[in-house]
């Protein structure tokens, strides 16, 4: 069921729904919601070549030299998608780590069919406090 379809849905339905979903689609239901709230755009919507705000979780951080160059790789997802963010001339950045929720802006690019943003402008988010 498609999130518009979801959400004009009658309040029961919606409940069946979300009762009858797997875990992970629930985790990434909340995801999407959290990375919408903290200013981001939805990973899965951003068309190549735009300047972007993206909100998630770092699922990876990995060093892999490109040109010679150390860089700094990071998967961040929102529950629509995922971004690579990298870090040209960095071998570690103090708080980027797997795990860690990260807002970060900068041009969307595609690189071997794969969105990336490089040497984004970031900052480190805060988990909420429930």
């Amino acid at each position: 069921m498609s999130k518009s379809s979801v959400l004009s849905a009658p309040l029961w339905r919606r409940a069946l729904a979300r009762f009858t979903a797997s875990e992970s689609d629930l985790a990434a239901e909340e995801a999407q919601e959290d990375a919408v709230r903290n200013g981001g755009t939805p990973c899965g919507q951003i068309p190549d070549r735009t300047r972007a705000c993206v909100c998630g979780t770092l699922r990876s951080v990995t060093l892999r030299p490109r040109g010679g160059v150390p860089a700094l790789e990071a998967e961040l997802f929102d529950g629509s998608g995922s971004v690579q963010l990298v870090w040209l001339g960095r071998r570690k950045i103090a708080g980027v780590e797997p795990g860690r929720r990260v807002k970060a802006k900068g041009l969307v690019a595609c690189d071997d069919g794969q969105r990336v943003i490089f040497n984004p402008v970031y900052e480190l988010v805060c988990p909420e406090k429930v």
